[in-house]
C-alpha cells in the first residue's frame, strides 16, 4: 500500500479564517494519524489578488494553530515544487496533452456570456452550465488561430451524460452527470492563467497526493477533476470533504464576505485550543 501523503494548499487572496482552519487541521490529523506526511503547497496563480503578505500571514497562522507540514515553503525542502506559480510550464505541457487528444477546444465566451446563454433548469446554483457555443461539433476537429485570437479560454469537452462517481471520506457516495451537474469547464484562462482544475490534478498527481482533504463546496470539482485524471491516464487520490463553517446568517464563511480572519482572533487573545473547539467534527 502506498503510504499517506496529504496536503494543505492556502490560495494567498486574503487572509485564513475559521473555515480554512477547520479544513486544515482535519487533513494534518487525517495525515497523522495515518502515519504519512503532510505538504503545504501555495496555490497563488490568480496575478490579480495573490499576495506575498498573504503567503506569510497564512504560514505564521498554519503554524500558531499547530499544525506542522513535512514538506514545502518554509520547511527546509525546496519550495519550486510547492509554488503554482513556479509550475506554470508543467500545466501548459498537460494542456497540450489535452489539446492534442482532442478533450479541449478554444471558446471566446465570458462568464457574462455564459450566464445570459444558460437556460434555468440547467443552473445547479454554483455557476451555469456551459451551453456549448463554442464547442466543435461532432467528429469536427477544434480549429482557432490562437496567433490572431491569443485571447481565449480553453475548455475541457466533457462527455454529456457520463456519470462521474466517488466515495467521499466524509459524505458517502458521490455521483455527478456530465452535461446536467456541469458543463465543458475551463481549463486555461484567456488571461494565460491555467484553471485551478487542471493546476491542482497536476500539482496532487505530481506530489504523490494519495488523499485530497477540502471543503465540502468542491465537491462538484472532484467530478470535474477525475474527467482529467482519467484523461491524463491517471489514478486519483482519494477525497474527503469538510463540511463548511457558516456564520450566524447561515452564509458560508469567506474571504470576499470579509469573514473574521485566524489573526485577527488570534490578535483578540483567542488560543489555538479555543479556536479547534469551534470545528465541526
Amino acid at each position: 500500500m502506498k503510504a499517506y501523503r496529504g496536503r494543505i494548499a492556502p490560495t494567498p487572496t486574503g487572509l485564513l479564517h475559521l473555515g480554512h482552519a477547520q479544513t486544515f487541521w482535519i487533513a494534518s490529523q487525517l495525515a497523522r494519524q495515518a502515519g504519512g506526511q503532510l505538504l503545504l503547497r501555495i496555490e497563488n496563480l490568480d496575478p490579480q489578488r495573490c499576495r506575498e503578505a498573504f503567503i506569510s500571514a497564512a504560514i505564521e497562522d498554519l503554524a500558531w494553530l499547530g499544525i506542522e507540514w513535512d514538506e514545502g515553503p518554509d520547511r527546509g525542502g525546496p519550495c519550486a515544487p510547492y509554488i503554482q506559480s513556479q509550475r506554470i510550464e508543467r500545466y501548459r505541457k498537460l494542456l497540450g496533452r489535452l489539446q492534442t487528444a482532442g478533450l479541449a477546444y478554444p471558446c471566446r465566451c465570458s462568464r457574462k456570456d455564459v450566464r445570459e446563454a444558460a437556460t434555468a433548469p440547467h443552473d445547479k446554483g454554483d455557476e451555469p452550465v456551459y451551453p456549448g457555443t463554442c464547442r466543435p461539433a461532432p467528429g469536427q476537429a477544434a480549429v482557432f488561430d490562437v496567433e490572431t485570437a491569443p485571447h481565449v479560454n480553453w475548455r475541457f469537452h466533457v462527455s454529456d451524460g457520463e456519470v462521474v462517481s466517488f466515495e467521499d471520506g466524509r459524505f458517502g457516495q458521490q455521483s455527478f452527470v456530465a452535461g446536467d451537474d456541469f458543463g465543458d469547464f475551463v481549463l486555461w484562462r484567456h488571461d494565460d492563467v491555467p484553471s485551478y482544475q487542471l493546476a491542482v490534478v497536476a500539482d496532487d498527481h505530481d506530489m504523490g497526493i494519495t488523499e485530497v482533504v477540502r471543503g465540502a463546496d468542491l465537491l462538484k470539482c472532484t467530478a470535474r477533476q477525475l474527467l482529467i485524471y482519467d484523461a491524463l491516464g491517471w489514478k486519483a487520490p482519494a477525497f474527503h470533504h469538510c463540511p463548511l463553517v457558516k456564520d450566524d446568517s447561515g452564509q458560508r464563511l469567506a474571504k470576499r464576505n470579509h469573514a473574521l480572519s485566524l489573526q485577527a482572533m488570534r490578535e483578540s487573545g483567542a488560543s489555538p485550543a479555543a479556536i479547534r473547539s469551534r470545528f465541526i467534527e
